[in-house]
């Protein structure tokens, strides 16, 4: 395994066309890990409170239209 000192001088070395697309594997990877955060976080039910508390203001004509 690699250090991350390591890591790091080889991505120094990279030409720049690897390095953009080091960059975009990278930045889709974070994306993908914070959708399945989000997705775990809807099922546990951590954003119902959220969502009544939307609705309810919603229903009480406290909302305006964007």
């Amino acid at each position: 395994m690699s250090t991350l000192i390591e890591i790091e001088q080889a991505i120094e070395q990279l030409p720049p066309q690897t390095f953009r697309e080091l960059r975009k594997w990278i930045a889709d990877r974070d994306w993908a890990q914070w959708d399945s955060r989000i997705e775990a976080d809807v099922a546990a039910g951590k954003f119902d409170a959220l969502r009544n508390r939307i609705q309810a203001d919603d229903t009480a004509g406290n909302c305006a239209q964007l």
